[in-house]
């Protein structure tokens, strides 16, 4: 397996080379977009005068640092320019790259960190301590993608460095990519006195590969490829390769690729499977069915993902594992929130996506963005109750509280029995909410339902009896 698989993950390889196809443009201006697509393509014609090209690509990386197309246009000029040449010893023991970023990443300051990286790796492109702090920097930011460019360049930069291994086969793991993730680590055991927890890394990936691939389904062995006439029996007893074969034959056929991608991805091949699917896209013209179809699997895998960090937290609550489960929802939130808003581009009438974008939205925290989206579904009698359920806690996030409670009403007056979890949910929100706005009578009122519905409904016992014995006093007080 070659570093350049092993370091990137799926995603990275699915790059289209027009930035306009994938790049989010990092919300920046049209005026700066326009600018940066001017300095990539012209980096891109100037190929040949490599060193022109480099600053082209830089200003590109620099405009936008989470561009993962300007990022792999970067680092392939660097590859021009210096080859396979690796820093030596005296180059490696003066760089400031690495020791400067530090500091930064220190303060949590990435995207200075990505800012001042751009410039070390220009000077010294085998700065791999300069690279994985900058691929931190991304992963925090919430790029994926770049982050896997940066790990790949660390690794192609010190194939048998161990730290290096070790965040690129975490990153793979986190991707779904367990055998290149197991591979990291198998480079990490041939270094003496590590040999113990690279075993134990594997194990756990080896655990976490079958989980993914479900029911003990894991991926086909290597083993020495097949020729001539055993070639071709193989390929006829081996569905993935039949469908290689038919698209090898029939490139525009999009059903072979699609077909493809579902037997790679139960294999738990997750990056082969995206990069089948980002080869249908460009077969079929980047049509918006096929996209929408690319789309749906990525979002798929990305809580498939979730699922195996919340396993591994279940399994070894450690801080590390926590902070890998919270960034890859993180991730998976983004991802939402990117595709419901372009499908809410392409539907304005359609008030699905609107609610699944203003429901994402409200995950991520951005609250007031939500409220305006739940307000559009709100009219949609199908989810009044649920809606206004979703803008009370809105609402209630910005403190506006007379207008989370009014919701909080609507939702409880519109919720059936046969939508129980919301009701209880709305009539919890609002007994809080109105003893909190000290209205004793309308939070014993909330509460008291809710308690003859689920009297072991969180702490609903415990709140109506504070509510009874404020009441007590207060009754006290008025007699004396």
């Amino acid at each position: 397996m070659s570093n350049e698989s092993t370091a990137s993950g799926g995603n990275v390889a699915a790059v289209p080379a027009d930035p306009t196809l994938a790049a989010s443009w990092g919300n920046l201006p049209p005026a700066d977009q326009k600018r940066l697509l001017q300095c990539y393509r012209t980096g891109t014609v100037a190929a040949a005068n490599v060193d022109y090209a480099i600053d082209m690509f830089a200003q590109c990386v620099l405009g936008d640092p989470g561009n993962p197309v300007f990022l792999h246009a970067f680092l392939e000029a660097l590859k021009r320019k210096y080859g396979a040449k690796k820093a030596g010893a005296l180059t490696a023991l003066f760089a400031s790259g690495g020791r400067g970023l530090k500091k930064l990443a220190a303060a949590a300051q990435w995207r200075d960190v990505l800012k001042q990286g751009v410039e070390a790796i220009k000077a010294n492109p085998a700065d791999h301590t300069a690279l994985l702090i900058m691929a931190e920097a991304a992963g925090n930011l919430m790029w994926p993608e770049s982050q896997g460019r940066y790990l790949r360049a660390a690794l192609d930069a010190a194939p048998t460095d161990a730290e290096v291994n070790r965040q690129c086969a975490k990153y793979a793991a986190s991707q779904g990519n367990f055998d290149q993730a197991i591979e990291c680590w198998r480079r990490v055991s041939r270094i003496k006195g590590l040999g113990e927890e690279a075993e134990r890394a594997i194990a756990q990936l080896s655990v976490d590969k079958t989980i993914a691939a479900g029911q003990g389904m894991i991926g086909r062995g290597g083993g020495k490829p097949a020729t001539g006439a055993a070639a071709g029996a193989a390929a006829a007893s081996d569905p993935i390769a039949v469908l290689r074969q038919r698209i090898q034959q029939q490139p525009a056929d999009i059903d072979a690729y699609l077909e493809l991608a579902d037997l790679l991805e139960r294999d738990a091949k997750i990056d082969d499977a995206e990069k089948t699917l980002a080869k249908a896209l460009a077969a079929s013209g980047n049509d918006l069915k096929v996209r929408e179809h690319v789309e749906d699997r990525q979002l798929r895998w990305g809580r498939s993902k979730v699922m195996i960090a919340e396993k591994r937290v279940q399994e070894q609550d450690t801080p590390e594992n926590r902070a890998t489960l919270e960034r890859l929802r993180a991730v998976h939130v983004k991802q939402e929130i990117d595709v419901y808003a372009a499908r809410c581009e392409r539907y304005p009438e359609n008030l699905t996506w609107k609610y699944e974008l203003a429901m994402r939205l409200k995950a991520a925290g951005n609250f007031a963005e939500a409220i305006r989206g739940f307000q559009e579904v709100l009219h949609d009698a199908r989810r009044k109750g649920q809606v206004a359920l979703e803008l009370g806690e809105c609402f209630q996030k910005i403190k506006q509280y007379q207008l989370a409670m009014a919701n909080y009403q609507t939702a409880v007056d519109t919720l059936t029995d046969r939508e129980l979890e919301l009701r209880k949910r709305a009539l919890y929100r609002a007994g809080v909410l109105a003893a909190g706005l000290n209205d004793t009578d309308a939070a014993q009122k909330y509460l008291s339902t809710l308690a003859g519905l689920d009297f072991g409904y969180r702490d609903v016992a415990e709140r109506l009896d504070k509510l009874g014995s404020a009441r007590d006093k207060g009754a006290a007080e008025t007699e004396g």
